[in-house]
């Protein structure tokens, strides 16, 4: 894996100052390009072992190109609140915009690479994290991004050598420390770990580039051109023609489909639903502040549904029992400049509970394959690959102690004509009721059909749907407050069966 970095490849100085000037004059051009278009970011990774230039790289990077629109982003032992999200939590959030560059010193790769050397991740965990790693990157590129990895190479004498020659020098004997040496020790497990990482994570959309860090010039030259003739390439491809033309309706022979099957009869009478309302309030109460729930577990809670289905008034019912301080509500609408410049589900990431929290979505990351897919705001390809990608970032919030709960409310369409109707002829429900609304009812099979294949698709073992017989309210807000405890207490007794 590493052969080709241990050949002693070496630019000599005079070639060197020859040809920087000019790599410097086009790396800065063509950053300013990408920055002008703004359809892309560009995200680079500097690995590689102790002393092989991965400091001086990313200070030269920013010598040559305007770091006013460069960010660097250096990850160390996770921090608490780190800790109490998933494992990507923490680089999601650093992700750049599209028009900018950003570089991770350390990156995803650098934990799971630590604890597999320390022993604290078994082969079988690394895999894991590297599966997720990869579809991860997959995603990236699909939503445009431009992803070059670097791995610095070092042999063992070369890597001894240069740690010697960084602390002989006054200016750089800093960068030497005790932990450096420590490190050294454990080269040849290091070689073994990062050979198989490099390995499985070398796809086709964010291969590795591995360069020799034992020149300085001949490391720099490298990283220049490679950086510089990516970038132009990115830039030179096509962009993607997004038209604007809804999928056809596929409807199954019989008619029968998820929805249509619902038993939208069921009611509640006034007093069963006061009596059942506060049981289940007061159950979710008293779930929602266990230690069992509050030490180990987050919830995170998806409301979508045909519109006027009730959704607010089951949200409204369900947070009455909860503490102010314990949950967010986090309502979504038409992404904002900032998030229509990172991928889709970034918007997302953002918004997810600590441990012992609680997030609720007032619509999520559904969006990309009902509205996006029914209005064609995306191209059929992406709102295909979202099932996966989905079903991946909610495997990776159950697998760090998400409760995932996800309920779609349907109605029938006499029932939403009738809301309708209310809403435009009560003067303080005016505001529920708008144009946009209208032209959704006359897409009623496209968003049937759409909700059909979502939940297909993404009912999951971990997360599962819960369809929501909403033509009577009542019935409607118990059941979700119902399944809502149902859902923690399997959480809290796995929890206990476990230990």
């Amino acid at each position: 894996m590493f052969e080709s970095a241990e050949l002693g490849h070496k630019i000599d100085k005079a070639s060197f100052r020859k040809e920087v000037p000019k790599l410097r004059a086009d790396l800065l051009d063509v950053q300013y390009d990408v920055l002008q278009k703004r359809e892309f970011p560009v995200v680079i990774l500097v690995s590689g072992v102790d002393g092989s230039g991965k400091g001086e790289t990313i200070n030269l990077l920013y010598s040559w190109m305007d770091p006013r629109h460069i960010s660097t982003l250096a990850f160390s032992t996770p921090t608490d609140e780190e800790r109490e999200r998933p494992f990507m939590w923490r680089y999601w959030r650093a992700l750049p915009p599209k028009g900018k560059v950003g570089i991770f010193a350390g990156s995803w790769y650098s934990l799971p690479i630590a604890e597999r050397i320390a022993g604290t991740m078994r082969r079988s965990e690394l895999d894991q994290r590297l599966d997720d790693i990869n579809r991860f990157e997959a995603m990236l590129v699909n939503e445009g991004a431009l992803v070059l990895k670097f791995w610095f190479h070092l042999s063992k004498d070369g890597q001894k050598k240069r740690l010697k020659a960084l602390e002989k020098n006054p200016r750089t004997a800093w960068r030497v420390t005790k932990a450096s040496y420590d490190r050294l020790k454990t080269y040849d497990k290091l070689q073994d770990v990062a050979g198989h990482v490099l390995r499985v994570s070398n796809t086709a959309h964010a291969p590795w580039i591995i360069v020799e860090g034992t020149d300085d010039e001949y490391r720099s030259l490298t990283v220049g051109r490679i950086v510089l003739e990516s970038m132009k390439k990115r830039l030179q491809q096509d962009a993607l023609v997004r038209v604007p033309v809804a999928p056809p309706i596929q409807r199954t022979i019989d008619e029968k489909n998820l929805l249509t099957e619902l038993d939208l009869g069921h009611k509640l009478g006034k007093k069963d639903y006061e009596r059942e309302l506060a049981k289940y309030q007061g159950r979710l109460s008293e779930l929602v502040r266990d230690p069992r729930f509050t030490a180990r577990h987050s919830l995170v809670v998806v409301f979508e549904g045909a519109d006027a289905a009730g959704k607010g008034g089951a949200i409204r019912r369900s947070v009455e029992a909860i503490d102010a301080r314990q949950y967010q509500i986090i309502p979504i609408a038409a992404p904002t400049e900032e998030e229509r410049a990172q991928p889709y589900l970034w918007r997302f990431w953002r918004h997810l509970p600590r441990t012992g929290r609680i997030g609720i979505f007032d619509r999520s990351w559904y969006g990309r394959v009902l509205v996006e897919r029914v209005e064609g705001f995306c191209s059929e390809a992406d709102w295909l690959r979202a099932y996966a990608e989905i079903n991946d970032f909610e495997h990776q919030l159950a697998a760090a102690g998400a409760v995932v709960v996800k309920f779609w409310l349907q109605i029938s369409a006499d029932e939403q004509l009738r809301r309708f109707k209310e809403r435009q002829d009560t003067e303080f429900k005016r505001f529920k009721i708008t144009d946009e609304d209208w032209r959704n009812r006359d897409k009623w099979d496209q968003y049937v059909t759409a909700v059909c294949d979502m939940v297909d698709r993404t009912s999951t073992g971990l997360a599962p749907w819960t369809l929501v017989e909403a033509n009577d309210k009542n019935f409607a807000r118990v059941k979700v407050l119902q399944t809502l405890c149902e859902r923690i207490e399997a959480a809290i007794r796995g929890e206990g069966e476990t230990k």
